[in-house]
């Protein structure tokens, strides 16, 4: 560690050096070091404050104009560019200069060519936007057109923040509805205080989570019902769990699902996704939920309490939470039904294999631009453009801080060490031996065979396309060769075409592909019942 910190301290110390000689060049020549130009804006706070405020202030700027909205889009990820610059204390009416290059995506500000551009300000307040975008609690400046502009001439762009982040209509709508039906017979809302977590944190944890029961559930009759504990993806929270689940039940009503509990569980969290890992950054979560919670429901609810009716379903980041619980807690559960989920095998994730010598997230060994996203063939997105717009969105709660969150180390300074290098992709051996020890699940499974074997096998069932937009499906089949080698009996679709928004459609109907789903767990629950009677 002492000689990273003096190599560190020594290239510093060169650079310098060489600096100060360019610089004394330049003068021996008569010539003056030319200033670097930056762009600035002038971003002021509405009056109406009722206090001093915070967070992560963001600007948005894009070619065109007559928007109602400038942000950005991982699927886009060159259409808008945007800078950040935190705010501590904004008084009420006071303004803050904004400089658009020292923290910016795709480039600082200044290399925007000439143009005609639009331009919106945010201040994040709680430094969610990287998670779920803009929020009720955010401010808003209007969008301010910019025609003929060339960074850093003219008058300085002012930007007002005077308004709040409008909820969608459409999710806002959603979600009434769905707290409508929460009623006895029907839904609960959940909200466990954990021991486990609490004392992890230091403060109040909840575990959250809405319990769906099926139609004609009696709660004073005798009869029990399998479970599903369900888990939504990266993005997710509890209201769309709920609302997710509801949709469940009107299957149900409909004969389309068997009569079964749906616990649809949140895991997100400030940092991302928790994923139901027991982490040394987010605390015991799939303890907690195994030895407490799961507890706290088979107590309040009729449920079947025997591992063979613990059934798990998530997709995504849920998909590998599911993965995990089951490889992890095989005694805990009777399968897994999860579906393109999050790299189950670290010598693909999302294509690169973090255990080859030299290993690089952002360029393969041939120089070539490793992608994360792609739609019909067609690469939209690198791995090094999404994580430099996550680090400009804000240091937490994207996609790529929350594998750090889940997966790594505890560093020095309290916050999880990086699996690779934001700036050059370089992989991080020693963290990267880390995540392979704790959470490559091939490994996980491969290691602990001989324990665990007889309650995993049959037991994983993995639905992924072959079309993966985040190339997800690469992982799954070396999962899946691990797990034949062992024996494992695993069950593994892969859906031709399918991408990761399509991959449940049946027919015309998106959520189709959680009938089979459903069905196939009601058989393990209750080998021979024709749920259909």
């Amino acid at each position: 560690m002492q000689f990273r910190l003096f190599r560190r301290c020594s290239r510093f110390a060169t650079a310098a050096m060489l600096a100060a000689v360019s610089a004394a060049s330049l003068n021996v020549l008569g010539q003056a070091a030319p200033a670097p130009v930056h762009v600035f804006f002038r971003v002021q706070a509405t009056a109406a404050l009722a206090a001093p405020v915070s967070g992560r202030l963001l600007i948005f700027i894009k070619q065109g104009s007559g928007d109602k909205d400038v942000e950005t889009s991982e699927f886009r990820p060159q259409e808008t560019w945007v800078a950040a610059q935190e705010v501590h204390d904004l008084a009420p009416g006071a303004a803050v200069e904004f400089d658009a290059d020292q923290i910016a995506f795709p480039s600082p500000f200044s290399a925007l060519p000439a143009g005609t551009y639009e331009a919106q300000a945010v201040l994040d307040i709680d430094h969610t936007y990287n998670y779920g975008g803009r929020t009720p609690q955010d401010w808003i400046s209007p969008v301010v057109a910019l025609p003929a502009w060339a960074p850093g001439s003219g008058a300085e762009p002012v930007f007002a923040l005077d308004h709040h982040a409008e909820e969608n209509p459409r999710r806002a709508q959603m979600v009434d509805g769905a707290k409508a039906q929460i009623k006895p017979g029907v839904a609960q809302l959940e909200e466990f205080e954990s021991p486990m977590l609490s004392r992890f944190w230091g403060h109040r944890v909840s575990i959250k989570a809405c319990v769906i029961l099926p139609p004609g559930y009696d709660e004073s009759g005798a009869a029990t019902y399998p479970t599903a504990y369900w888990t939504h993806g990266f993005g997710g929270d509890a209201d769309g769990a709920m609302a997710s689940g509801l949709t469940l039940r009107a299957r149900m009503a409909d004969g389309k699902m068997p009569p079964m509990i749906w616990v649809m569980l949140d895991e997100s969290v400030p940092q991302g996704t928790q994923e139901f890992a027991d982490s040394v950054n987010n605390g015991p979560w799939g303890a907690a939920l195994t030895s407490e919670f799961i507890p706290y429901l088979e107590a309040k609810y009729r449920m079947d309490a025997r591992p063979t009716s613990r059934l798990l379903n998530g997709h995504s980041s849920g998909g590998w939470a599911t993965l995990q619980l089951q490889v992890n807690y095989p005694n805990v559960f009777g399968g897994t039904w999860s579906t393109s989920p999050d790299p189950s095998d670290f010598h693909d994730f999302t294509g690169p294999d973090l255990y080859a010598p030299n290993a690089n997230l952002f360029h393969y060994a041939d120089g070539s631009a490793v992608p994360i996203f792609r739609d019909k063939g067609k690469v939209i997105a690198t791995m090094e453009q999404f994580t430099h717009m996550e680090d400009v969105l804000g240091p937490y709660g994207g996609q790529i801080a929350s594998f750090d969150w889940v997966f790594s180390p505890k560093g020095k300074s309290g916050a999880p060490e990086p699996m690779f290098d934001h700036q050059t992709g370089a992989v991080n051996p020693e963290v990267v031996a880390y995540w392979h020890d704790h959470y490559d699940l091939a490994h996980t499974v491969e290691a602990h065979w001989a324990e665990r074997g007889a309650s995993l096998k049959g037991r994983i069932h993995l639905f992924v396309g072959t079309a993966d937009t985040f190339y997800l499906d690469g992982a799954a089949h070396k999962f899946e060769a691990v797990l034949n080698r062992l024996g494992a009996e695993p069950h593994f679709t892969y859906i031709p075409n399918r991408t990761h928004f399509d991959l449940y459609l049946v027919d015309k109907d998106r959520q189709g592909l959680f009938d089979q789903i459903a069905a196939e767990m009601y058989a393990v629950a209750r080998p021979g019942v024709d749920w259909k009677k």
